[in-house]
């Protein structure tokens, strides 16, 4: 059995809540303010961004399926109406007037404020752009049933691409930008295969739709909590002052109640390849695209992990840049309450403006950015001309080991969720341990639970960079789970990688852990730790079986740091969060079995 790469996330509300009685359906325009079909400026409404024009549109998805998309267009105030300008289009479920993710308290109707430190940030509107903020189906002012990235919402971003680019204000040369859900609609836009679309910004996004609710087999712990999420955001109120046609749009759901049973049931299959997910499938689905794209991806992310990552990137065939290193599910010029940038380096909004002037109106600038900037488990940044650039390569025999399949919570295991945990894909997060440093030394040889591979000392540092891949033969059915462990001299250990799978049945089982940039320094060894799933970041069911492992094989892509080209950037703020969650100490490390060095091609 072959399984590919994984994801997480999710949050709740009860579909019950949602069967109310109504004959709302979407409705033929009705009494829309004239105000708002000539335009609104932020003087007469504060929720407009200064220096821009507000109006709201509808138009058909290009499914022909009868759904109908509203568009919060925003258009520079110091320019005529018909002023053609490019366009930065967003598409997401987060657009709603009353809220992104649930009700804001606004008292006033008006477009979302989701992205405003990007257009304020940005200067958007005085530089000559047009910003679009189209509902997905189901969601804000658009009709239908909401989709989960499945082929409705992919035409309803075709549609939004195809709008925007037709308007008579428009050049016809449109962008996207995004974050989370809105960023994955990017990766969706560039699969299209648009000729209209010329630059996509797509910030921690998911890569492939099946990871975020199981892992090769294994659900998520938001398996059901992230689509009861987003029915609770599809069913969100209208606000009083919105249009009789928003608001009949809005309560679609009123009429259909069937959209947020499906959206429970449709996406519980933990089977990677039947066709729903075939469909979603984001990274298979790159391969030959070539629209131009700079992403940003955290490798510790406790959200939109890195996974499958690497394959959209390899099957994508234009111009890539990307910020990556080590943050949570952040924004590149989100700071925190210190005024630390999280993602630790300086300039994103400058960065992301030179990529669409670039594309979009065809202005090169004199300012040199890397095309890749890349932050190791060191806090250090190196620039790269793409990602990733392996030294060498090499494949790990591993010892043969047995273990009991009791899904036990190890020390690493994480408390179930809280009460009231959001399971949205902009808020969720894996559960993690609190605390790790002060437990007590983990004894990996009397450990029934698993067992470990070591490699000998490193002599000289080393990274390992891209994608891990663990192939094994298993003796009966079951889960199982590796875990890769930088173990300092001492038994000081840091937990880096890891993911697991289902054992259907006994035999061959190889799947990929998520993508990383890990560096070791000299003297430490690499712990491969395989055993029964431990932890609370998946929602198993133990087999009881005893496994016995033969034949195990760790493939591991490894880069010498000491041909890093430095780039500027600071320490990531959530690394040291990571550290405090996932170091511990090992004792009773093996002397190792398998060498960690690079075989250098220099």
């Amino acid at each position: 059995m072959t399984i590919r790469r994984r994801v997480t996330v999710g949050a709740l509300i009860s579909v019950a809540a949602l069967a109310l009685s109504g004959t709302a359906a979407a409705a033929a325009p009705s009494h829309t303010p004239a105000a708002t079909q000539g335009g609104i400026t932020h003087e007469e409404n504060p929720r407009v961004p200064e220096g821009a024009v507000w109006t709201e549109v509808y138009f058909p998805s290009a499914d022909h399926s009868g759904v109908q998309l509203h568009a919060d267009v925003l258009r520079p105030a110091n320019l005529p109406r018909h002023a053609k300008t490019p366009v930065i289009l967003a598409v997401g479920p987060y657009f709603g007037h009353a809220g992104q993710t649930g009700p804001e308290g606004w008292t006033q109707t008006g477009p979302s404020n989701r992205f405003e430190d990007f257009t304020s940030g940005t200067n958007l509107f005085a530089r000559g752009y047009s910003y679009v903020m189209v509902d997905l189906r189901g969601f804000g002012g658009s009709t239908g049933c909401l989709d989960w990235v499945g082929p409705g919402e992919q035409a309803d971003v075709k549609a939004a691409i195809q709008w925007s680019a037709s308007q008579p204000w428009s050049t016809g040369k449109v962008g996207m930008y995004g974050k989370s859900y809105d960023a994955v609609t990017g990766l969706v836009g560039n699969n299209l295969r648009q000729g209209a679309l010329k630059a996509v910004v797509a910030q921690e996004p998911v890569w492939n739709m099946y990871n975020y609710l199981f892992s090769n087999g294994v659900p998520r712990p938001n398996v059901t909590g992230t689509p009861n999420a987003y029915n609770g955001i599809a069913t969100m109120a209208p606000l009083a002052d919105d249009s009789d046609h928003y608001k009949a749009n809005a309560n679609y759901e009123v009429s259909h109640p069937e959209c947020l049973s499906d959206n429970l049931t449709n996406n519980n299959n933990p089977d990677l390849d039947s066709s729903y997910w075939r469909a979603r499938n984001l990274a298979a689905k790159a391969k030959g695209t070539d629209t131009p794209l700079f992403i940003t991806q955290g490798f510790i992310e406790n959200n939109t992990k890195p996974e499958d990552t690497e394959e959209y990137l390899d099957n994508h065939r234009g111009v890539e840049r990307g910020w990556m290193g080590q943050w949570e599910h952040v924004r590149g010029n989100e700071t925190n309450a210190a005024g630390q940038l999280l993602q630790g380096r300086a300039g994103f909004f400058d960065e992301v403006m030179r990529f669409y002037d670039r594309y979009l109106k065809g202005i090169k600038s004199p300012v040199h950015d890397p095309a890749f900037a890349i932050e190791d488990s060191t806090a250090v940044w190196r620039a790269q001309s793409t990602w990733p650039t392996p030294t060498s390569d090499t494949t790990a025999s591993l010892p043969d080991g047995q273990y009991v399949d009791d899904g036990i919570a190890s020390a690493l295991a994480a408390p179930a969720p809280a009460e009231g945990q959001q399971w949205d894909m902009e808020h969720a997060t894996d559960t993690a341990p609190l605390a790790a440093k002060s437990l007590a030394p983990l004894v990996a040889a009397a450990d029934t639970h698993s067992y470990y591979g070591w490699s000998t000392p490193t002599k000289s540092r080393v990274r390992i960079t891209a994608t891990p891949r663990i192939s094994l033969n298993a003796s009966a059915a079951g889960n199982v789970m590796v875990r890769l462990w930088d173990v300092a001299p001492g038994g000081t250990s840091v937990m880096f990688d890891e993911n697991v799978a289902l054992i259907s049945r006994a035999g061959k089982v190889t799947f990929d852990l998520k993508s990383t940039d890990w560096t070791f320094e000299v003297g430490h060894q690499l712990g491969v730790q395989i055993g029964t799933i431990g932890s609370n970041s998946w929602r198993d069911t133990p087999s009881g079986n005893t496994i016995q492992v033969s034949r195990a094989k760790l493939s591991l892509d490894l880069q010498n740091p000491k041909f890093d080209v430095p780039t500027q950037g600071g320490r990531s703020p959530f690394l040291d969060t990571y550290l405090r969650q996932f170091t511990r100490t090992l004792s009773d490390v093996g002397a190792g079995t398998f060498p960690l060095a690079v075989r250098d091609r220099h």
